[in-house]
């Protein structure tokens, strides 16, 4: 019984580590796949993934009050959002961007 208990609770924590290592159905990484279905690699993934990532993050590029960012505010936003973990964009940052006097 105890050699039953201990298979599956081996098992338990394999599958959790197995499905840890799958990309987020809704990440740039997992979006990377061709018009036949296989997945991008090399040069062709990287560029898709750079500019997945530049495309959920350009909308959120704007100050908070409501102005779209230019120069280099938005370039430090565009490298802070790009550089996310998911390439989710936290909408907080474009109003610390355009805070001159924040610290």
């Amino acid at each position: 019984m105890k050699r039953i208990a201990l298979a599956a609770l081996i098992s338990v924590f394999a599958m959790g580590a197995a499905l840890a290592q799958a990309p987020a159905p809704d990440s740039c990484e997992a979006k990377a796949v061709s018009k036949e279905g296989k997945p991008l690699a090399g040069a062709a993934k990287t560029a898709f993934v750079k500019k997945c990532k530049r495309d959920a993050c350009s909308p959120k590029a704007v100050s908070s009050e409501g102005k779209p960012l230019a120069g280099a505010a938005k370039k430090s936003f565009m490298t802070k959002c790009e550089t996310a973990a998911a390439g989710a964009c936290n909408a907080t940052w474009g109003a610390q961007e355009t805070t001159p006097d924040s610290t």
